[in-house]
């Protein structure tokens, strides 16, 4: 039997963004406890071509929901975008592993072949299969974002390895 596509996005999202909130709140306290102004963790990068770590964090978080929203049938819900603080991104990982919890394995069942598109309408228009979808695009953009955002903390000082990073699971 071939594992579901529930199996391979939700509980792999809710790993890794649960470590991250750990990890980020971990950032929060170094950055205090070695006044260092909060934002310039925040804002900080690995090149000057790259999304700093807020933004990072905001993406990662909008691929787990757009991915498993897109492959469960629901609406994918959307946030303003508006965080400045570990506070913020905090509450923003919240409120996205409240989503992950939402859905449904059941959800999942026979989308491998169903079709996703992306950026409708658009000259960058893409029509992808569930199964491509997911393990072609969705898991590797968050991949990415995530383990930016985790090698940008870990450039900057914060004594973080890759337990960290792993979670528990």
């Amino acid at each position: 039997m071939i594992p579901s596509m529930y199996t391979h996005s939700v509980p792999v999202f809710k790993q890794m963004l649960t470590a991250m909130k750990t990890i980020l709140a971990q950032a929060s306290e170094h950055a205090t406890s070695k006044s260092i102004e909060p934002d310039a963790l925040l804002q900080a990068r690995l090149a000057p071509d790259m999304f700093p770590l807020l933004k990072q964090v905001q993406i990662a978080a909008d691929f787990s929901r757009g991915v498993s929203a897109r492959l469960a049938g629901v609406e994918v819900p959307t946030f303003a975008g508006q965080e400045k603080s570990f506070a913020d991104l905090d509450v923003l990982l919240t409120q996205t592993l409240a989503f992950l919890d939402s859905v449904d394995a059941s959800q999942f069942e026979g989308k491998e072949s169903a079709e996703i598109v992306l950026r409708p309408g658009t000259p960058k228009e893409k029509k992808l299969s569930g199964q491509t979808y997911l393990a072609n695009y969705g898991l590797p953009q968050f991949f990415f974002h995530v383990t930016t955002a985790y090698d940008i903390l870990r450039h900057n000082g914060l004594p973080i390895g890759k337990r960290d990073f792993m979670g528990a699971y």
